[in-house]
């Protein structure tokens, strides 16, 4: 507790002493009686005392899905509307604003039923807001859950918006909430040559921070086009340190559909660079993988149309790997799996697709594998770019 009192003390003092860029944090209230437990975590978006205000009499505009919700499992569009706030378009991410579109299939505009409300898609080929999107907003809302991969594509969202917001002079609203993968940091940095939606800045593939702290990085960093930046506001959490552990209330994606997946989501998605399955197609998405051409174990699963994968890889195959649902919580980046499947596939030519590079941000990481560099001395390699990433982190960390 003292130490959670310590930091509310230390953002308090950053406000008086922030940085040049535009941007606010307001601070964090931290009861005495407070326990560290997921229940008593209060997301950006329960804080609302902090940020209601902010949008009386505000034209709004918001960037949420499905796991834009309160504790009480409300969805913030309703409770803004019940507020009487002014909303008056949703833009919706990858997945679509109620999260049921296939991992990068087309999501369309649309208006939402229950409250009739225009849906703007920020994926596929409207990735950035429009200035006439954006046209009669005063303020943005960001309310969504990322996962603390660098490929999630929720905070490459996050810089189209900020971006859009600091062209038109709108400001941004971000809500926080807490990192389900906490405080690990690992992998290489991406390069700049694969700069992609699916990594837009030089980070690790685990970054560590929650998405109002990447916020901050994106805007302190100048990593906007042309340098610019935007009026930003983070809400943060109450009561939650990056140490706690953290349930999802709803899956962040439909391929995502519980704890373990989300441990694992960082370390098995390396794979959808290559010809392995991470399970698209079962119930038991990115905690196994496997594929027809690996060496035949005890394990086996035969992927099929299901919700999220309306034609998975290798729909109706049998696939040999291994099953991970039982695997101990991860506390780095596992890259053994990857290092196992490429030994043991029958052709190793066709292990590798061009997606791998832009996942792993660097054409090392592949080039090692096939030298037979070992996971550790792999790691080493990493190892001077993550202390510098590290020690510039520092400074937009909020918890």
């Amino acid at each position: 507790m003292k130490k959670n009192i310590a930091k509310s003390a230390f953002v308090a003092a950053l406000l008086f002493c922030a940085p040049s860029y535009s941007a606010s944090i307001l601070p964090i209230e931290t009861p005495s009686s407070a326990k560290f437990n997921t229940v008593a975590i209060k997301t950006g978006a329960d804080n609302y005392e902090k940020y209601l205000p902010l949008l009386k009499d505000k034209k709004v505009g918001i960037v949420t899905n499905q796991t834009g919700i309160l504790s009480n499992k409300t969805h913030v569009v309703d409770f803004l509307l019940e507020k009487k706030i002014a909303v008056q378009t949703i833009f919706a991410p990858e997945h679509g604003f109620r999260g049921t579109a296939d991992a990068g299939e087309h999501v369309v505009d649309g208006k939402d039923p229950k409250t009739g409300l225009p849906i703007i898609s920020l994926y596929g080929d409207n990735k950035k807001p429009k200035p006439a999107q954006l046209s009669g907003i005063d303020v943005m809302v960001f309310d969504l859950q990322d996962v603390g991969a660098r490929f999630y594509t929720y905070i490459s969202s996050l810089h189209y918006v900020m971006e859009a917001c600091a062209e038109n002079n709108v400001s941004l609203i971000v809500l926080d909430r807490p990192n389900p993968n906490g405080s690990i940091v690992d992998g290489p940095l991406l390069e700049k040559e694969f700069t992609s939606f699916v990594g837009m800045h030089p980070i690790p593939l685990l970054h560590g921070m929650t998405i109002g702290e990447y916020a901050q990085m994106v805007n302190g960093e100048k990593w906007l086009k042309d340098g610019v930046q935007c009026k930003l506001t983070v809400i943060p959490c109450v009561d939650y340190n990056r140490t706690m552990p953290y349930s999802l209330l709803v899956k962040p994606s439909p391929n995502l559909p519980n704890d373990q997946s989300i441990n694992l989501y960082a370390s098995l998605c390396l794979f959808e660079g290559t010809n392995v399955s991470m399970g698209r197609g079962t119930e038991k998405q990115f905690q196994i993988y496997g594929s027809p051409y690996l060496s035949k174990t005890n394990f086996s699963f035969t992927p099929k149309p299901n919700f999220g994968a309306k034609d998975p890889l290798y729909n109706g195959k049998e696939c040999f790997g291994e099953d991970l649902t039982a695997y101990p919580k991860l506390k780095q980046l596992e890259l053994k799996w990857l290092i196992k499947a490429y030994q043991n596939t029958s052709d190793k030519t066709k292990f590798f697709n061009a997606f791998f590079t832009k996942l792993a941000g660097t054409k090392k990481l592949q080039q090692q594998i096939e030298s037979g560099v070992s996971e550790t001395e792999i790691r080493k390699t990493w190892q001077k770019d993550l202390e510098a990433f590290k020690k510039m982190r520092t400074k937009y960390l909020i918890y």
